[in-house]
């Protein structure tokens, strides 16, 4: 299910950066670089919506609507499964603690 998943969201992810490329900006010319839109609106002309916009509004909703799925299957196959770590990861190697050497002794003077 998550593979299918994955590869609906990677082909909307492609399609939406191409729709997105393929249109072209409000205002593009000279006078919207400086904001002289005359007497228009005041966030410009709403044109009926194209093709182009509704392709990029149905696939924003696409991508949103795989991005939850993904998340949600995610979270439930890592919540069964476990640790990566636990699963793959060595165990910790034991360590032996490696004790002070103890202060020389002095060596014993002969009685005399």
């Amino acid at each position: 299910m998550i593979y299918a998943v994955t590869s609906l969201h990677i082909l909307v992810c492609f399609f939406l950066i191409i729709v997105v490329l393929l249109q072209s900006g409000k205002a593009a010319d000279l006078a919207g670089a400086f904001g002289g839109m005359g007497s228009q609106t005041v966030f410009g002309p709403r044109g009926a919506a194209t093709v182009l916009s509704k392709a990029t509004t149905i696939a924003a909703i696409l991508f949103m609507v795989t991005s939850l799925a993904l998340a949600i299957l995610g979270s439930k196959q890592s919540a069964s499964s476990g640790s990566v770590l636990e699963k793959y990861g060595r165990k910790p190697a034991v360590t032996q603690q490696k004790t002070a050497p103890s202060p020389a002794k002095p060596a014993e003077q002969p009685k005399k």
